[in-house]
């Protein structure tokens, strides 16, 4: 990526929005594109205050301030410092002037955009662009309309047919989109996602090379400060991939699209070994496609609108990207979306979304005791990751249990028990309570004699007990919680305070 392209991509955006009087906003993925996304990130920040940084630039550079590491690090580095008040009021009115305005990430403390480089995560800030109608919050916490800056074509292209989509045809409606199935090439740290070994910031001037053992594969003129990014993709993961979309697309008989771009080199050598790889397989009757991006997120659109499944075949990023788009703005979120990822040695990795939210949740629920994240999608994770050692051991046990969570899922979704956004509403304590009741009661009314007989007294026992339960979950509700820590909690601490009734445990704990 050349630097001067991008500071004049941003200096026209910045300009663009101050014309049309629309909120500006930066959106990357410093979380998983580590190398590449803060490089972006700072020369935004500077780009957005470079009056600001221009004037202070000898302050900077004594106390080695790094914009990559947003206004979070700067205020730590110049704390004490004899212009502190200095920069900070400077700062702050550049922000007060809004020309233009700046998305905020918390208005109520004054956190721009640039408060840190993985404050914005794109996958999770885009769906919401799209679902609000193309607004943003600005510095007074009202809604606006904005323009949402994507500087990385890798995936800037579905976002903007998302939105464009939405212009053209308004919202969707819930109660009858369709669903996008999506298919991800993942293995031997595939695509963009396993690139941070080959992602580097260009200290001079000069050639790029990469050399095979053929020679030079390809070659690129380069000026200092660039970034050089390049993802490898091996044959066994893609033929891994394409026997996956094979299998999928005759279990589910929709179409399959490969989001693949031929006139993008890496998309088009990728497109090689996928037609290579298809000629091994049985397609007979398959409805198997290629797309580039922009075309592909139309299609999928398009079928999504009339209610219609289809299958999404990605690279890593698209991956990531999709399925938390359609999720989000089907459900609100994509912590019930399931990801199920069969590994190339015979296993399985069952997961779900929406790790973007995670910090917000938990400083909720350190601050005042109420965790509102939802884990139906780790609870459906467990499903399928006891139905699948179910079917690989043939055992029966394992497949009751299996259908009982099956059963408790759908009274946990039919019932409405996911977790209240406020303070004194039930929480995820409360909802893993529901599950486990419910999951009690499916394996007391099951086919299997001893299950029933080991399960009947818990779940009879959780539904007289389920008002002192709820009543000793919710006493903790508004009191601060500490856990030690958020990278490496205290088990501990965090296991007292996720497990507030002495009853609930007492049942559990005697199975």
């Amino acid at each position: 990526m050349s630097i001067v392209a991008l500071n004049n991509f941003y200096t026209k955006t910045i300009e663009d929005a101050k014309k049309n009087g629309v909120l500006w906003s930066l959106h990357l993925k410093a979380t998983m594109m580590k190398i590449s996304d803060p490089i972006m990130f700072g020369h935004g920040f500077k780009a957005f205050f470079p009056e600001v940084f221009a004037k202070y630039a000898d302050v900077f550079a004594e106390l080695n301030v790094n914009p990559n590491q947003g206004m979070s690090d700067l205020e730590n580095k110049i704390a004490g410092h004899a212009k502190e008040a200095e920069i900070k009021a400077a700062f702050l009115s550049a922000v007060e002037a809004d020309s233009p305005k700046i998305a905020m990430v918390d208005s109520d403390k004054g956190t721009t955009n640039f408060n840190a480089s993985n404050d914005v995560i794109i996958d999770a800030s885009m769906p919401v662009v799209v679902r609000e109608g193309g607004k943003q919050w600005d510095r007074t916490g009202a809604a606006v309309e904005c323009v949402a800056v994507i500087p990385d074509s890798t995936y800037a292209m579905f976002h903007a047919e998302m939105v464009a989509d939405c212009v053209k045809n308004g919202q969707y409606d819930v109660a009858t989109m369709g669903t996008m199935q999506n298919i991800g090439l993942m293995a031997q740290k595939a695509e963009e996602y396993g690139s941070h070994p080959t992602t580097f910031e260009l200290e001079e001037a000069g050639t790029v090379t990469v050399t095979g053992e053929d020679g030079v594969l390809m070659s690129f003129e380069c000026e200092a400060g660039d970034i050089w990014r390049m993802s490898r993709t091996k044959d066994i993961p893609i033929k891994d991939w394409v026997r996956l979309t094979v299998e999928r697309t005759k279990i589910e008989n929709v179409p399959a699209v490969f989001w693949l771009d031929e006139n993008r080199a890496h998309d088009a050598q990728v497109k090689l070994k996928v037609d290579k790889f298809l000629k091994e397989f049985d397609t007979t009757g398959l409805d198997i496609q290629f797309m580039n991006v922009t075309d592909a997120t139309r299609f999928t659109n398009a079928r999504v609108r009339e209610g219609k499944t289809t299958i999404a075949v990605t690279g890593n990023v698209l991956r990531d990207h999709l399925t938390d788009m359609y999720p989000i703005l089907e459900l609100g979120t994509s912590a019930k979306m399931l990801s199920i990822v069969p590994l190339l040695a015979g296993g399985g990795l069952y997961e779900t979304g929406a790790g973007g939210s995670a910090p917000k949740h938990v400083e909720q629920f350190v601050k005042e005791g109420h965790l509102r994240w939802d884990s139906l999608g780790e609870i459906l994770a467990l499903a399928e990751s006891l139905r699948f050692l179910g079917q690989k051991h043939s055992d029966a046990k394992l497949t009751a249990l299996t259908l009982a969570l099956d059963k408790a899922n759908d009274a946990y979704l039919d019932n409405n028990k996911e977790p209240g956004r406020k303070v004194g509403q039930p929480d995820n304590k409360a909802s893993h309570f529901f599950v486990a009741q419910y999951w009690a009661e499916a394996l007391a009314e099951g086919e299997d004699a001893e299950l029933a007989a080991k399960f009947a007294p818990v779940a009879k026992e959780l539904k007289e007990k389920e008002d002192i339960i709820m009543k000793e979950l919710l006493a903790v509700e508004g009191k601060p919680q500490d856990i030690g820590g958020y990278f490496h909690p205290d088990d501990a601490k965090a296991e007292k305070a996720m497990r507030p009734s002495a009853t609930l445990n007492a049942i559990i704990d005697s199975i």
